[in-house]
């Protein structure tokens, strides 16, 4: 896999209907992370962990097929198109993810971009430039 790909885990060690969390940035920098949702038919979807227009992390929701809904049924996030439907509308980060020998990866690029700055308001500081290293 090129250096602009960034192993996460192994698929098998992602439970079915179930979520990971990715850290991105160092330590101090006080970023939100990337939120890995594997659905029942093994489709990886990456979105940053931040509702668009409500706040609050996404690993919280629950995942229902190809939807996540939020506690209390508080929002649904269409996965494959990150669209915020219900309460409001809004689109959630996506991030691409591939698959390969059984491994998931995220591109170390996207993970290096700031975040917008309706997601700063939601989200927190993003004032730093995130950073992930790929190790060599």
């Amino acid at each position: 896999m090129p250096e602009q790909w960034k192993m996460i885990c192994r698929l098998k060690d992602m439970p079915l209907a179930g979520a990971r969390m990715v850290q991105r940035g160092l330590a101090w920098q006080d970023l939100p992370g990337v939120a890995l949702f594997r659905a029942a038919d093994d489709t990886v979807y990456a979105l940053l962990d931040t509702v668009p227009c409500l706040g609050g992390p996404l690993a919280h929701g629950v995942l229902m097929e190809k939807n996540l809904m939020g506690p209390k049924n508080s929002w649904i996030i269409e996965l494959d198109s990150g669209r915020l439907v219900a309460p409001v509308q809004g689109m959630a980060r996506r991030y691409a993810v591939r698959i390969m020998d059984g491994r998931i990866y995220l591109d170390v690029n996207e993970l290096n971009i700031p975040a917008s700055k309706a997601e700063q308001a939601l989200a927190g500081s993003f004032a730093v430039l995130p950073h992930v290293q790929v190790a060599v």
